[in-house]
């Protein structure tokens, strides 16, 4: 049975739209690129100020097995901390929106926490707990944890009463409600917390690692910049940074995909086809 002309036109449609969704960045990161490196060579900057991006690939490349050994250790001490603050912080979200106590205490004390620069409990974990690798994970929790908890309690205190009532009249006791109901609706509200986390995981590992370390990709950018003067091994550094990141945010953008497919956010409409 042939595809009907409304068929045939949305699959065109979602074709040009994924190409186009595709392609467009990759380009316009290739032109960036190229201006840049041109920009570079016809104004003859030095290397001390900006490199090129093919003095930092060739610095990519000869350092690789240093960038990758620190890599591991910024990516574990991000993912660790980053994963602390899931298991812990949603569960908190949970207890100070059901419990008024709570609300009362804890939550103004998370609010203020959360409007600290997280900056300058590195120096202190540093100093009560060295320049190991556990500090760097208590950086990273502090970071994320806040914005997943504070969205947690926003999540899980936004269903509409009219929708709990209606649960209570059909007989379904607080865990099914909760598990059936709030739990589902919480989802969408609760992945704007974990993304916003996931943003800023590397950035606590790096803040961290610049305070006081001795590995890790935050201490080979200040090792190349503060001693030697190479920016374009810091900027190696920054690439596999940013690379870092997009893979944790991808993470949690894929997980919410599967976890939460019928939301309006995960949604491709189709423009133009009625």
């Amino acid at each position: 049975m042939a595809d009907s002309p409304v068929s045939r036109a949305s699959t065109e449609i979602g074709n040009h739209k994924w190409v186009a969704e595709t392609f467009t960045p990759l380009l316009f990161g290739v032109a960036c690129f190229v201006l840049w490196e041109a920009a570079v060579r016809l104004l003859h900057v030095p290397l001390y100020l900006m490199p090129a991006p093919s003095a930092i690939f060739t610095q990519f490349v000869l350092k690789a097995s240093v960038i990758w050994q620190y890599t591991l250790v910024t990516s574990s001490e991000t993912l660790i901390g980053f994963v602390i603050s899931i298991v812990f912080g949603i569960p908190m979200g949970v207890l100070v929106a059901f419990s008024p106590l709570l609300r009362r205490t804890f939550y103004p004390l998370a609010v203020t926490l959360e409007m600290v620069p997280k900056i300058v409990f590195a120096p202190v974990f540093i100093s009560w707990w060295g320049v190991g690798f556990m500090p760097k994970i208590y950086v990273v929790v502090l970071v994320c944890f806040f914005p997943i908890m504070l969205n947690g309690i926003l999540a899980f205190s936004s269903l509409s009463v009219e929708l709990g009532r209606f649960c209570r009249s059909t007989g379904a006791g607080p865990l099914r409600t909760f598990f059936k109901v709030r739990l589902p609706a919480a989802l969408p509200q609760l992945f704007v917390g974990i993304k916003g986390a996931a943003v800023n995981a590397t950035v606590g590992a790096t803040v961290a690692e610049w305070m006081g370390s001795d590995a890790g990709l935050g201490f080979y950018i200040q090792t190349a910049i503060g001693r030697d003067y190479r920016m374009d091994i810091a900027f190696a550094n920054i690439f596999m940074l940013a690379a870092l990141g997009l893979l944790v945010f991808w993470m949690v953008v894929l997980a919410e995909r599967l976890l939460i497919p019928w939301h309006v956010s995960q949604r491709a409409p189709v423009q133009g086809v009625g």
